[in-house]
């Protein structure tokens, strides 16, 4: 029996609802048939429910409130986002100038009520008792807008989210649906609107993984997993196949990894979705990435950078020949960064290709070579023939062995600029991937310029910033950089409305920059070890990603929470 079953006797027993028998049978029925006691005393009709909740609000001298009849207004559901709702397990029920009365089923649960008062940070929230089965029943009528409403009553999910959306905006995603029979125009309306919502609310990929009893779809939001509420286990069959041939993908193959891609236009956006499905235990795992073309307009200063570090970085995509890496983990932005970078030196007079493996962008005026080593066009293979034509600049997606790394060291040092990423954790580090890869020491300190290790980190809502002053913990946390942030008031997001509550909203980029010099490049021929590389570095003026955070964070663009977050291998 559970301590929320045990604390539920002892109150219905104290205000003489029960006795000590009929508390000892419903916590035996209880653990025997696996339900909480509330159900076996309903079901066993000893006591309603009704009663069983006048006690628990009584016994605590709270309020209770029946939400079955109550028609709450649509500012109160605004003020709690779904997500907010479902994982507390709460219902808001007016509101009152700042009060944001909210009804719990479990008032001893302090946790969760001092949880929601910092995620509604904006209201006072006052708790009010009501059944656990009335708050889920109201949170499954008044929160089925978009795509939480599949599980129930999918047709009129799709009739209500279209009815909101003009027609020209969505008419490629619902074309299908208009010559689709009866039975599959829903499932075709509901995909279409899975990725309209990920749109919505800015996610970079949709993922649909089917679990062993439902079919959980979650979106990443700022990079952020976010989990929605979810259609019912019975249409995933459809849901997975209706993605598949969006995609154009084998939809009768079922045991093998697939790769696929959709172009559509979402309220007036053209995006790519780059389709990834794996077979798992319980059916196909799939992740669409949304590759949004708006982003690629972005310049130097829109990634992230100060003024100092743009001077910087576009002094070393401005040169002639050589190699630019950028790096870091996947996710941490390397393609927007580059992608941004060819855009900047995209001229007439000169001539950029590109290979990749896949092309995520199309870009206009740049040649991309997209890699398929299942014919034989491998990295090496495509950058051997691409330099037959020419070029000016090439883009290598990712240096991966040996043979791609000498024909972009060789491509270098025959008038090309190059442009490729590679994983490491910071700047320093690339330089000792390249020399264990197999690259010559001497050729590694010929031909790279420059390197760049990045990450992203959230940026703070504008809408609800507010400023703090830190507390002890982080300034410990901050080590030898707490004096520059010492008497410094920072900023951090209250959440409201416009971040979903989270108090970030958007990202932005911190950045390490490596010059290779002549100093540099005799430690590159002596082969010392990745942590000399980097003290050197420092002496020459490299800031670390946690520095460059730091001066982020004093500007009022994240908080100190995401620096230490994405910067936890950097604690010089």
């Amino acid at each position: 029996m559970t301590p929320k079953d045990e604390y539920t006797l002892e109150t219905l027993r104290a205000a003489g609802l029960i006795d000590d028998a009929i508390a000892e049978k419903a916590a035996y029925l209880a653990d025997e048939k696996g339900m909480d006691v509330t159900e076996v005393l309903e079901e066993s009709g000893m006591i309603t429910g009704e009663e069983i909740t006048q006690a628990i609000a009584s016994h605590y001298g709270m309020e209770m409130v029946s939400l079955r009849d109550m028609d709450i207004g649509q500012d109160v559901i605004d003020s709690m986002p779904a997500d907010v709702a479902r994982r507390y397990g709460v219902m808001p029920v007016y509101k009152r100038g700042n009060e944001l009365t909210v009804a719990i089923s479990d008032p001893q649960d302090m946790d969760t009520l001092d949880s929601l008062q910092y995620t509604l940070s904006s209201y006072d929230v006052v708790p009010v008792v009501a059944s656990e089965r009335e708050i889920k029943s109201s949170i499954n009528l008044f929160y089925a807008g978009g795509v939480s409403r599949a599980g129930s009553a999918l047709q009129e999910l799709t009739e209500a989210t279209i009815s909101g959306i003009a027609t020209d905006e969505t008419a490629e995603l619902f074309g299908d649906a208009e010559d689709a029979t009866e039975e599959d125009a829903p499932i075709i309306k509901l995909v279409s609107l899975i990725i309209i919502e990920a749109f919505r609310k800015r996610a970079s990929d949709i993922h649909v993984e089917p679990m062993e009893t439902k079919l959980r779809v979650r979106y990443r939001i700022d990079g952020v997993l976010q989990e929605v509420e979810s259609p019912p286990k019975r249409l995933q069959s459809a849901i997975l196949q209706r993605i598949k041939i969006m995609a154009n993908m084998k939809i009768a193959e079922k045991r093998v990894c697939q790769d696929g891609r959709i172009q559509i236009n979402v309220m007036g956006r053209e995006l790519d979705l780059r389709v990834s499905v794996v077979p798992t235990n319980h059916g196909e795992s799939v992740v669409m990435r949304i590759l949004d073309k708006d982003s690629l307009r972005l310049g130097l200063p829109e990634l992230g950078f100060f003024t100092d570090d743009q001077q910087t970085f576009r002094g070393l995509i401005q040169l002639a020949d050589g190699i630019v890496l950028v790096t870091g983990p996947t996710g941490s932005g390397k393609t927007t960064t580059l992608y941004s970078c060819l855009n900047e030196i995209n001229k007439p007079d000169r001539k950029i290709i590109t290979v990749e493996d896949p092309v995520e962008y199309q870009l206009s005026g740049i040649n991309q070579v997209h890699v398929r080593a299942d014919i034989g066009l491998t990295f090496g293979a495509a950058l051997r023939s691409i330099l037959r034509q020419a070029p000016n600049i090439v883009m290598i997606g990712e240096i991966r062995d040996l043979e791609t790394a000498e024909i972009a060291v060789n491509a270098s040092l025959t008038g090309h600029l190059v442009f490729s990423t590679l994983h490491t954790n910071d700047a320093p580090s690339a330089i000792t991937r390249l020399i264990d890869i197999g690259v010559k020491p001497f050729l590694v300190a010929s031909s790279l310029r420059g390197i760049m290790a990045q990450r992203l980190v959230r940026k703070i809502c504008n809408k609800c910033s507010e400023t703090y002053t830190p507390t002890e913990r982080e300034m410990r946390s901050l080590g030898a950089l707490a004096g520059q942030v010492e008497n410094v008031q920072l900023t951090r997001g209250a959440g409201c409305q416009n971040c979903a509550y989270t108090g970030y909203s958007g990202r932005i980029g911190i950045f390490e920059i490596f010059i290779i010099n002549e100093e540099v490049q005799h430690l590159i021929y002596e082969q010392v070890d990745s942590s000399e590389m980097r003290n050197k570095a420092r002496e020459l003026g490299m800031r670390t990603l946690r520095e460059d955070g730091l001066r982020k964070v004093i500007a009022g663009q994240t908080t100190l929470e995401e620096v230490f977050r994405v910067t936890l291998g950097d604690m010089d």
